[in-house]
């Protein structure tokens, strides 16, 4: 007999049900109970928009209050990223709509995103583009249907108004890049962000940037604004304020520029010309003596080519306060127009612009002040003098008998013999052979650059048991060797030789195969007139003549004079120019940071001010006479007597001294031109240094860029008033328009060595 299971199936049934429904119904307890906060949240987020709200920036000012970094601000068509990503059919339709109303082709749209996917935030709209007009932006608002996904967003853009005045100082701008990506999101960035990338701007960038805020809107069910939930206002970013006067450093970039020009450009015939300045010459070998052999021809660039135009390329201008260590100018030469960065041009103009290259000539986006590595030439002396009179190794009145050539006592003849270099010389005179100072003090040796007077001084140094490393530690002592600790980005710390730093040199391929991974004799008497291994920035040499100039006090150099409270007014009637009556210091730094405090003597510093005095000889013009008469009739000038002839001494007295640091191959053009001099006045407390690179001797190119700032200083000179730049065109092939100095009487002057 079949048994019926039909009611044991239904009680199964009925089991699996009353369980089904009791998980469902304790699904729908946890939901309603446990979890109903939690998804009436996510509910409550799903209607509330957050729109972040930019800070100002904070503004740059110089000196006295002229505006030189400011902001504007500007409406940005932006375009979510989910309509246009991994979508290019869709992206270029919507391009091809939005061209013509942007006002950008199609192709500069689409580079635009290429390079957006690199270094925008991709939770954020891309900013597609910049500055669009009020007209374009209700036309893409109303018809947002057509535009799925654009929307316009209002920024700011950094402006400069009187670029390109001290752009290597101000800096720019830039996207945040994937090098500094991981660094920026850290501090609460979003990388759609724009950062300083060089200068001040970058350097100061957390006290410029302010802080976000944010708008909170409740969103109905079709999209629209009901009202504002919550409101964080942004927080301005603080205003700077410089130490750089722009008047000071408008004329230190066109003397620079000026000089620089002129030295590519120089007489090559003597005869015709009779000029006291003229191109490198290549003399005809008298050893030789066919007529055709030059000295120089083994320059596989020139050969036996008689003349040689000067190179030029590059230099840089520094201005300091020497009793408080302020920055009042700081010129570095080829510059740029800062603006080109925030201009909205292509990539490839930026391109042509600031081409990337190997050629240290031809690097723009660098700032020879603190950036340059030079060999200062013999504007080092004051602090070989220095050491050694202070060390006790000589007095001031010690007698040196010059005679042109300095032949190392420490080496014996049968190694010289070997071929080392024991012998080293003067700079020729005009008739072809080291010049002869005869005997020589202290001053004399500074007043007329007796070279043969240091090598001996480097000589002792290096042999005398310990004396080596003192030398170091002196040179140390004005700041040499390390950071100054100077406000602004990529400093380098200079190099002061030793075992350890020519041991990495050797390593690197740095110098010549065969050099020895150690310093020898020959090392520490180049250095000891600024030659060989030893290598400064123009602000470190500028620093430490600042240290004679103020008495022994190393300061912290600073461009950055004062940091403000946000939001500056602008003085009222007055074009770009800031109320820093009205302002409100946070913090100053016009209190000088003392880094070192030298021992300065009379016995040891005056010694040194009498011979830097007489290099620029004030009493010439009364027809005295500041050189050495060597051998007897045979009158020997200071190497700065003759150019700084008219210079207004009366009005402000200087003291400083020339450098020709040796280029390349030991060639002529090669030579470049450094001149460090400061006021003897201390009520105008100025130091100035300038440095350039291939032009010359110190005399004939950096000293009468220094010389005629002295001039505007000591208000003896017209300058050009400081005016607002003019719009920048975009289609110019320069990265700055090029510029120079009202009148070019104070470069003037002649230098000469010898005078029978």
């Amino acid at each position: 007999m079949a048994i019926d299971r039909r009611s044991s199936r239904l009680g199964v049934l009925a089991l699996v049900a009353v369980v089904l429904v009791g998980a469902l119904g304790t699904r729908l307890w946890f939901l309603q109970g446990v979890q109903a906060e939690a998804f009436q949240e996510s509910v409550d987020q799903a209607k509330v928009r957050t729109v972040t709200l930019p800070p100002e920036r904070g503004r740059i000012f110089d000196a006295d209050g002229r505006i030189l970094a400011d902001n504007e601000r500007v409406l940005t068509v932006t375009v979510d990223w989910s309509v246009i990503r991994n979508k290019p059919t869709q992206r270029q339709e919507l391009f091809e709509r939005l061209s013509g109303w942007v006002g950008k082709p199609v192709e500069e749209l689409e580079r635009r995103y290429d390079e957006g996917v690199e270094i925008y935030d991709p939770l954020l709209p891309m900013p597609l583009v910049e500055d669009v007009s009020e007209d374009t932006v209700q036309y893409l608002l109303e018809r947002s249907e057509d535009f799925p996904g654009v929307d316009v967003t209002e920024q700011w853009r950094r402006v400069y108004p009187y670029a390109p005045l001290a752009s290597h100082v101000i800096g720019y701008m830039s996207a945040i890049t994937r090098e500094t990506k991981d660094e920026y999101l850290a501090k609460g960035y979003n990388l759609n962000e724009r950062v300083g990338a060089f200068g001040i701007e970058q350097s100061m960038e957390a006290e410029l940037h302010g802080t976000w805020g944010y708008q909170k809107w409740e969103i109905d069910a079709a999209g629209n604004t009901v009202r504002l939930l919550e409101e964080v206002l942004p927080v301005g970013g603080f205003d700077i304020q410089l130490a750089i006067d722009l008047d000071v450093q408008q004329y230190a970039e066109q003397a620079l520029e000026t000089m620089l020009k002129q030295r590519r450009d120089l007489p090559t015939d003597r005869e015709e010309c009779q000029c006291a300045d003229l191109a490198a010459n290549n003399p005809l070998d008298r050893k030789i003596n066919d007529g055709v052999t030059r000295v120089y021809s083994s320059s596989k660039e020139f050969g036996n080519q008689e003349w040689i135009q000067y190179k030029a390329p590059a230099g840089s201008v520094v201005v300091l306060d020497h009793s408080n260590g302020q920055v009042i100018a700081m010129a570095s030469y080829p510059t740029f127009d800062n603006r080109w960065f925030n201009a909205g041009v292509s990539k490839e103009k930026l391109s042509q612009l600031f081409p990337q290259t190997d050629d240290p000539d031809r690097s723009i986006l660098v700032n020879r002040a603190v950036q340059g590595r030079y060999n200062i030439g013999s504007t080092i002396k004051p602090f070989m003098s220095w050491s050694a009179m202070h060390s006790g190794l000589i007095e001031a009145d010690d007698i040196w008998l010059d005679q042109g050539t300095y032949k190392l006592v420490s080496v014996p003849d049968e190694i010289c013999a070997e071929g080392v270099r024991c012998e080293f010389k003067n700079a020729n005179d005009p008739s072809g052979l080291p010049s002869q100072y005869g005997p020589v003090d202290v001053e004399d040796s500074l007043a007329v650059s007796s070279d043969t007077f240091f090598y001996r001084l480097g000589e002792t140094f290096f042999t005398l048991l310990g004396r080596r490393d003192e030398l170091k530690a002196d040179l140390m002592e004005f700041g040499f060797g390390a950071d100054s600790g100077i406000d602004l980005p990529f400093e380098w710390d200079g190099r002061i030789p030793d075992d350890e730093v020519k041991r990495q040199l050797v390593e690197r391929g740095v110098l010549a195969k065969g050099e020895a991974p150690r310093l020898v004799t020959g090392d520490l008497v180049q250095v000891s007139i600024g030659q060989g291994l030893f290598a400064a920035t123009p602000l470190q040499l500028a620093n430490a003549y600042a240290a004679i100039a103020n008495r022994g006090f190393v300061m912290r150099p600073h461009v950055v004079k004062a940091i403000l409270s946000p939001f500056t007014p602008n003085e009222v009637g007055v074009p770009a120019r800031a109320d820093l009556d009205s302002a409100e210091v946070v913090q100053s730094f016009e209190r000088p940071v003392i880094l070192n405090e030298l021992e300065m003597p009379p016995e040891v510093r005056d010694p040194i001010i009498r011979g830097l005095s007489r290099v620029v000889c004030p009493s010439f013009r009364e027809g005295e006479r500041c050189g050495v008469e060597y051998p007897e009739g045979r009158y020997r000038a200071t190497t700065g007597e003759r150019l700084f002839k008219d210079y207004a001494h009366d009005k402000l007295p200087i003291a400083g001294k020339t450098g020709t640091a040796q280029g390349a191959g030991q060639y002529p053009w090669n030579d470049s031109s450094a001149f460090a001099a400061f006021s003897l006045d201390d009520s105008r407390p100025y130091t100035i240094a300038a440095y350039l690179e291939k032009s010359g001797f110190g005399s004939k190119a950096a000293a009468p860029v220094v010389k005629c700032l002295f001039g505007v200083l000591a208000e003896d000179i017209e300058r050009d008033p400081v005016l607002p730049s003019d719009p920048l065109d975009i289609n110019s092939p320069y990265t700055a328009a090029p510029k120079e100095i009202p009148d070019r009487t104070c470069l003037g002057g002649y230098d000469g060595t010898v005078s029978e």
